[in-house]
């Protein structure tokens, strides 16, 4: 698969800014290129709206990093974002989701062995995905145990990872490990 955006851009591309914020996030995932920054970066001002959302989601809301990572790996699974799996299996690991938690994530909300916060939480992940909204029976069965700040974000987070693993594919962003 060949990526519709050049891969590698120069500084001519990026601008010094955001060359530079490539290379310092490259350097942190230990990767030669960042290719979703390296891709975003060439519309520079959108990635800079996109960088403040994406990581108040990702590490700034009222989720737990555990919470957060459930709901990004099973986005990653349904959608079949490799790039997505292969950043994120990693960091939910680094969260205590060890790969036998992430096996019954990949299995669904009626994986054996789920608490039944993780079984609430991919059971909305699924419907959201699937029908782009929540019954009121999933509605419900969430606000168990979430509050109404983390039931916003939990919309959120799992369509800004919809929307991203759509941006990933339809602009074939490359993998950054060599696996």
């Amino acid at each position: 698969m060949i990526a519709r955006i050049p891969e590698s851009p120069g500084l001519r591309d990026l601008g010094v800014t955001n060359w530079l914020v490539c290379k310092v996030i490259a350097a942190r995932q230990r990767v030669p290129r960042a290719h979703l920054f390296t891709t975003l970066g060439q519309h520079r001002r959108l990635m800079w709206s996109w960088l403040p959302f994406g990581g108040m989601l990702m590490r700034g809301g009222k989720f737990s990093a555990r919470d957060t990572e459930l709901v990004i790996l099973r986005v990653g699974h349904l959608r079949d974002s490799q790039y997505e799996l292969q950043h994120h299996r990693r960091m939910a690991r680094a969260v205590g989701l060890d790969e036998a938690t992430q096996e019954r994530i990949f299995q669904g909300p009626d994986a054996p062995g789920l608490a039944d916060r993780q079984r609430a939480l991919l059971t909305g992940v699924d419907e959201l995905i699937e029908t782009r909204s929540l019954s009121d029976a999933t509605w419900a069965l969430l606000a168990t145990h979430l509050d109404r700040p983390r039931l916003i974000e939990f919309v959120m987070l799992t369509s800004q990872y919809d929307a991203l693993a759509a941006t990933l594919s339809a602009l074939r962003v490359p993998l950054d490990f060599d696996e």
